[in-house]
């Protein structure tokens, strides 16, 4: 069975954000073998108990008031319909402190995975030059200091590097966080 399609987090299976599991739904009640393992605000408790099909049709959220990105994860100026479908109808992600959605061209961006600077270099290394210009410009890090972050860039350790790619115009974007 595919799991539901999400336009702002496409590949939620390679992201880590949903796993192949036999574990029943708290929401439907039902075994679909796949599990959401990101965060959940809500009251309830629902770690690792929603399946993708009542997230992508708003059902976890209408159940249990359940959000699955903070909303202050957006910058200023993210359209508000957009920061409702992530909040509400797409699988978050796990990030060490806290997550951030970045916008581009008047739109949230899509999430794409956790990724360490190996992964970067091993599977797109055209990103790396727009990773270090991310360091450069909007971290304000430069030098040998920009240089000791990139390399220290880890997918299963501390600092890590979530990636993102726009929806109109394809540019990636990034969110760093880590210790």
């Amino acid at each position: 069975m595919d799991i539901p399609e999400f336009r702002y987090h496409p590949d939620p299976i390679r992201s880590g954000s949903i796993i192949k599991s036999d574990i029943e739904c708290q929401c439907c009640g039902k075994r679909r073998g796949y599990i959401y393992t990101g965060p959940v605000y809500a009251e309830d408790d629902l770690g690792n108990a929603i399946c993708p099909w009542c997230i992508a049709v708003g059902k976890a959220y209408k159940k249990f008031n359940a959000e699955f990105v903070d909303t202050e994860a957006f910058p200023e100026g993210t359209p508000p319909a957009s920061i409702q479908k992530i909040t509400q109808q797409t699988p978050g992600y796990s990030a060490w402190q806290s997550e951030a959605w970045p916008s581009c061209c008047g739109d949230a961006t899509a999430f794409l995975r956790p990724t360490g600077i190996q992964e970067i270099r091993k599977e797109c290394y055209e990103v790396e030059g727009h990773l270090m210009t991310y360091v450069v410009q909007e971290l304000h890090i430069s030098g040998s200091a920009a240089n000791r972050l990139v390399e220290a860039l880890s997918k299963d350790g501390q600092p890590t590097l979530y990636l993102f790619q726009c929806l109109h115009c394809q540019r990636y974007r990034f969110h760093i966080d880590g210790t």
